[in-house]
């Protein structure tokens, strides 16, 4: 058996026999997957994992050598974290730096808790707002709270992605972007 140790960004990318992207495992558990043959590694990551007898790189990206069919969920959970990561850390009024979250509609007025109704804020903002609507106060949402969309939302949820990733999960490089223009 490997000593696998985790690393920075121990994570693996697993996709299908389609090349589709279906979750991020262990490195752990994608070099057991490459090791009995139910996956090839598609791109290394970081470092050498060694046995007694062997030698495997650390897997960044596998692709599994049998098609899996898996039911999809249709929506991103909930979460503070992924709350945080759509709205990038950031007050949708303010700009600030977000520290907790709030209902642009008060839930205390009949708003739900659902992603077109929560936002990321910072205390400042958030105690003024209190139990009043942004229209209230005369103020406006830099942008407007939706659901995350997108195979890199489906697979990664709030995970940062390895860069490595990004040729799979459809990233926007904007460094790229920049040489192109």
């Amino acid at each position: 058996m490997p000593d696998i140790r985790p690393t920075v960004g121990s994570g693996a990318l697993v996709l299908n026999a389609t090349y589709e992207p279906l979750c991020v495992v262990s490195v752990r558990r994608a070099a057991i997957l490459v090791l009995t043959a139910k996956a090839v590694c598609v791109a290394d990551g970081d470092g050498i994992l060694h046995s007694a007898h062997d030698a495997l790189p650390v897997p960044s990206v596998v692709r599994l050598t049998r098609f899996v069919r898996v039911p999809y969920r249709t929506h991103v959970g909930l979460s503070r974290r992924a709350i945080f990561a759509r709205d990038g850390g950031r007050c949708a009024y303010c700009r600030g730096p977000a520290e907790t979250i709030d209902h642009v509609f008060p839930r205390s007025r009949g708003g739900r808790h659902a992603w077109e109704n929560v936002v990321a804020a910072c205390a400042r903002c958030n105690h003024t707002k209190g139990d009043k609507t942004p229209a209230e106060l005369g103020w406006r949402l830099h942008s407007l709270p939706a659901a995350p969309k997108g195979t890199a939302w489906r697979v990664l949820g709030h995970r940062a992605p390895d860069p490595r990733w990004a040729d799979w999960l459809d990233l926007r490089d904007p460094l790229r972007e920049a040489e192109a223009a």
